[in-house]
């Protein structure tokens, strides 16, 4: 289906909003029936019509047609945050008993889960190192029915080998879950390769304009259907109908804007690459990374995200800098509008910091949507202060 088609058209029944270019906000909590039998009928399906907006929504499902479509998936469901959609996708999927393999250093709410949660209830996590697939089948227990993965994650940009993971997860009837938010479905397609659930968190780069949260979950309309009809219902996690307007908004501009940042940050990588104070960089999409042939083969982009150190690796010298940044803002999160950073550091107390521990030196800066000179600018102006 063509990029521009989905963009601007998929779902958009503009005759029946009095030809409006874009689609009303339906800013409703229920609808209404003039029978018992049509009632009667969206109680027995609430996925096959409209009668709560906790369930489905107009605007909600034009959003939901084009995320799916995106993805090349059957079907989706969006979230209110990609908490929410991590937390559904698992949960619909493990019972009492289970085992799930699980990348390292996932998302912090997806580790909160495995490790606070899902114990609770007899369900146990193994951590790997995912970027082989001989740590997958080494880690497979009997009792294995999930895959949780983060390709690339979002400090390290580890990946791992999505294809072959999805094929032993299916010689063994395991599900599997991907966090794609790093790539889009613009950057990377993860059905395609065999993914079970591919998920993003469509506050990053789907919104675009850091003024709303949302979360995406899509695969076959059968696994929609189960999670819909239990977990999405239950817990309450949909997204409301005027967030979703403003996640098709910023949709409307995705790859005009993922285009722009990619050739930012390609000139910031360079100028950091460069510089005599920074000690070294991690970027996908770099020749310099360990997992380039991978990347290249189920990546086509990288877009914003470049972790870098500095040579004086102390917190003093990285609290210098970040706090000398006169324009790039200090906050987590990416893939706004706005250019951030944020130390690893300042998740850690300060006489926690070892500088021989690599990843505790780390700064990750997100390149949004400003001039290149302009970013450049103001990391140098804030290196010279070290």
């Amino acid at each position: 289906m063509d990029l521009s088609y989905i963009l601007t058209e998929l779902g958009e029944e503009r005759e029946h909003y009095f030809n409006a270019v874009a689609p009303p906000i339906m800013q409703t909590s229920n609808f209404a029936f003039k029978t018992v039998a049509d009632l009667r009928k969206a109680f027995e399906d609430e996925m096959g019509g409209y009668l709560y907006s906790r369930g489905l929504n107009p605007t909600v499902d034009i959003l939901r047609k084009k995320l799916a479509a995106l993805d090349g998936a059957e079907d989706a469901l969006v979230f209110a945050n990609g908490a929410a959609a991590i937390f559904a996708g698992v949960l619909a999927n493990v019972k009492s008993g289970d085992h799930i393999i699980s990348v390292r250093a996932p998302y912090s709410w997806a580790q909160r889960m495995f490790d606070t949660i899902l114990p609770r209830f007899g369900v146990t996590t193994t951590y790997i190192d995912g970027r082989t697939i001989e740590a997958f089948e080494a880690a497979r227990q009997p009792n294995t029915t999930f895959i949780y993965l983060e390709s690339p994650n979002s400090w390290s940009f580890e990946l791992q080998p999505i294809e072959a993971v999805a094929q032993l997860a299916k010689k063994h009837g395991i599900t599997t879950l991907i966090d794609n938010s790093y790539c889009t479905p613009l950057y990377q397609k993860p059905i395609e390769l065999g993914i079970d659930l591919c998920m993003q968190t469509a506050t990053k780069y789907i919104g675009g304009h850091s003024d709303t949260l949302g979360g995406v979950l899509t695969g076959s309309q059968l696994r929609m259907k189960g999670i819909f009809d239990s977990e999405y219902l239950n817990i309450g996690s949909g997204i409301s109908p005027f967030n979703a307007w403003l996640l098709l908004r910023g949709l409307r501009t995705l790859p005009a804007r993922l285009d722009r940042i990619s050739v930012t940050t390609s000139k910031v990588l360079d100028f950091l690459k460069a510089h005599p104070k920074v000690g070294g960089s991690i970027f996908p999409m770099d020749e310099g990374f360990p997992q380039i042939s991978l990347a290249k083969k189920q990546m086509t982009g990288a877009c914003g995200l470049i972790t870098f150190w500095l040579k004086e690796s102390s917190v003093e010298s990285i609290t210098t800098f970040c706090n000398s940044l006169q324009h790039i803002l200090m906050a987590v999160s990416w893939g706004g509008y706005e250019s951030l950073i944020i130390p690893k550091c300042a998740g850690m107390l300060p006489e926690s910091f070892d500088g021989t521990v690599p990843e505790h030196s780390w700064i990750r800066l997100y390149v949004g949507l400003e001039e290149p000179d302009y970013i450049i600018a103001d990391l140098e102006q804030a290196l010279i202060k070290i």
